[in-house]
């Protein structure tokens, strides 16, 4: 007998981390039936004098942000990593600790509070790009950071704070657990066949077609064949190169049209202002050769049937492992339907 991914419950294999996912499509057949809402619509003005991002305006450790016109980096003023602390160990039986050294940075996507990255122009986005890069260059080549994640939380249900347009980096000292699975599986499959996995992979998405969402000439952007929440989306760029400090400047060009398409694609689908978590995974800034790594970034989006209608992680999910109703494939195919 054959699987049948639109009606059989069947577990799904990462192919990144080793993990896997339960997927039962028998419990939904289409991602969007049933109620759908629209969130309510607020109009954010071009500048709040109470934000702390904004241009000009006293942050909440008594720190003036400069008028800046584009995009603007600072260190946070309450950063979860700090470049002073020790890194002194603790031992006591099965009890292990260790201090833990970083930076922890603020970007600033755009002076104008009113935008998200769909609003914004592609030559901004662009900037935006180019500071990410900047930024993990710099990072990377301090002595005691060796590994730097850049990373958004967009929207108030993904617990963010503060809605000017901004992300953040937090550079440490270790690796992250998640970097460390990503690393062991694509330096195996490295070994073994001499190519990167991840370029294996989108070769085989693109002749495939069922999950690719949008394709320019140096990304493409996905659902992964593993996903995980309703509408995650991988961004990858279709040349192996191992970080974003290895971008050119027409790939730059390229990544910000695909950010701005597939951000836009989200919005549309419940239309509203989609909110996610998106981080981009690349080589640790360790010193080592990672010759194996395809940087790449990913969304997960938590909106499940509407605006206001999300998923949770909880049950099964938190004592066995993750699951989903909506296949891979669906979600593909709705954000396939976003995209102009």
């Amino acid at each position: 007998m054959s699987l049948n991914f639109s009606d059989d419950p069947h577990r799904r294999y990462n192919i990144l981390t080793g993990e896997w996912v339960l997927v039962s499509p028998h419990r939904t057949k289409r991602p969007w039936q049933g109620k759908v809402e629209k969130s309510q619509v607020t109009n954010r003005p071009q500048y709040d004098p109470k934000c702390y991002l904004c241009p000009g305006n006293v942050r909440a450790n008594g720190s003036e942000t400069p008028v800046y016109e584009d995009v603007y980096a600072f260190d946070n003023d309450f950063g979860a990593l700090l470049s002073h602390t020790t890194e002194a160990t603790y031992q006591n039986g099965l009890l292990r600790a260790s201090g833990e050294k970083g930076i922890c940075r603020v970007i600033c996507f755009s002076p104008d509070h009113s935008l998200t990255i769909p609003d914004m122009k592609l030559g901004d986005i662009k900037k935006v790009i180019d500071l990410w890069q900047k930024e993990y260059l710099e990072l990377g080549n301090k002595p005691f950071i060796n590994h730097v994640q850049i990373f958004e939380n967009k929207g108030a249900i993904m617990g963010c704070s503060n809605p000017h347009p901004h992300g953040q980096i937090w550079a440490q000292s270790s690796i992250p657990q998640e970097i460390v699975k990503k690393s062991k599986h694509q330096l195996n499959y490295w070994k073994r066949q001499g190519k990167s996995l991840l370029q294996t992979y989108i070769e085989q998405e693109l002749v495939l077609k069922e999950r690719l969402i949008t394709v320019n000439e140096h990304f493409v952007a996905i659902v992964p064949f593993w996903a995980v929440w309703p509408y995650e989306a991988m961004i990858i760029p279709r040349r192996h190169i191992q970080h974003i400090g290895q971008l050119t400047s027409s790939e730059k060009l390229a990544y910000a049209a695909i950010l701005k398409e597939l951000t836009q694609a989200f919005d549309r689908v419940f239309d509203t202002s989609f909110p996610y978590s998106s981080g981009i995974h690349q080589a640790p800034t360790d010193g080592k050769d990672h010759s194996e790594w395809h940087f790449h970034m990913t969304f997960y989006p938590p909106l499940l049937r509407s605006a206001s209608v999300k998923k949770f992680m909880v049950g099964y999910e938190m004592f066995a492992n993750p699951q989903r109703d909506i296949t891979a494939e669906m979600a593909a195919s709705k954000l396939r339907e976003m995209v102009n």
